[in-house]
């Protein structure tokens, strides 16, 4: 049985979560606050092997060579992001200066992500391109449930304003990515609280 835990980063309050079954552990989207993300991975007694990213704004990877480097495991990004790691044009962390923040870049990613099926010492699941917010984002898709980054909220879509950003795109990808889980499949997004397919299909304003 797979536990997803999570922790609520950074000014702008990003969901980092880990996926493990007790022994094996993935962390997703390391946003901020890499000390706490630490902590986080210490209480389950579980081994990280991989970081996970559904996409690269800064909030989403401010942690990101910092658990890399505490635990010397390999990041896994979408082909299409690659370089917006180092960017802080394209990551979006160039906004953070007129708040006294430093800029953000990261080293590049060591494997860029295919969509198929992945398996970490029985960890599966599934990669599915869902840009829209950004052109690289991803969700992945385990057995009953979905980390789906800035894609789908609870009563919500993720911003389209920013680069690369389409709303038509991002639409198309939850009705053709998402929509077509099962409605009891749980959605964690990168914030706000976690919802189900089904309630999403049936509330959200987006597509009602």
């Amino acid at each position: 049985m797979l536990n997803v835990e999570h922790i609520v980063t950074g000014p702008v309050e990003e969901n980092t979560y880990v996926v493990h079954d007790g022994k094996t552990l993935l962390v997703v989207d390391p946003g901020s606050e890499p000390e706490r993300i630490e902590k986080m991975i210490e209480e389950t007694g579980a081994k990280p092997v991989a970081i996970l990213l559904t996409h690269t704004h800064y909030d989403h990877i401010g942690a990101l060579d910092a658990i890399r480097d505490r635990y010397q495991i390999p990041v896994y990004v979408s082909p299409l992001e690659q370089e917006w790691l180092s960017n802080p044009e394209h990551n979006g962390s160039v906004m953070l200066r007129d708040y006294g923040f430093a800029v953000i870049k990261a080293r590049p990613a060591e494997f860029e992500l295919e969509m198929r099926d992945y398996d970490f010492s029985g960890i599966k699941f599934k990669v599915v391109p869902t840009p829209g917010h950004s052109i690289g984002s991803v969700s992945f898709i385990f057995d009953d449930f979905a980390i789906v980054g800035d894609a789908l909220f609870k009563g919500s879509i993720g911003r389209t304003d920013l680069y690369t950003g389409s709303t038509e795109t991002l639409l198309e990808s939850i009705q053709t990515e998402l929509f077509s889980l099962p409605d009891e499949t749980i959605i964690y997004p990168g914030h706000r609280e976690s919802s189900t397919i089904g309630f999403e299909k049936a509330t959200n304003p987006y597509f009602n």
